[in-house]
């Protein structure tokens, strides 16, 4: 009996690490652009990472923008290493974009890239929770 036990909690362990969290995972916080900044929260979508606005802001404080709930970051698959790569939309000009991200500790680089991801602009984002 005690062997069953001792292989259950050992099979147990081992399957463990196959339901750890993606380490970028959570809430961010993204840069001002064109006036306003948002709280993003990454979870997994299937095998990728996608991240929802949750909350928005601008020069007077927390609003409520049109686009809360939506999707700014969409299908971010792992490359290892802390880099993702998948799609961006941009709310100001209603775009999506080539999407990579990299994230470095509380610090997370997000790109939008065009022309086959050869040009990029970027922002980053710092780590709410």
């Amino acid at each position: 009996m005690k062997s069953l036990i001792a292989t259950a909690v050992l099979a147990l362990g081992l399957a463990t690490p196959a339901f750890a969290a993606d380490p970028v995972e959570g809430t961010w916080q993204t840069q001002v652009d064109d006036g306003s900044y948002a709280y993003v929260k990454l979870a997994p979508c299937g095998p990728a990472i996608c991240g929802n606005i949750t909350r928005t802001f601008n020069a007077e404080g927390e609003y409520k923008s049109p686009n809360i709930g939506k999707a700014l970051v969409i299908d971010m698959a792992p490359k290892g290493g802390g880099a993702y790569e998948g799609k961006v939309w941009r709310p100001s000009n209603n775009k999506i974009y080539i999407g990579k991200m990299e994230m470095n500790g509380d610090r997370l680089t997000l790109k939008g890239c065009v022309a086959g991801g050869l040009i990029c602009s970027s922002q980053i984002w710092a780590r709410i929770n």
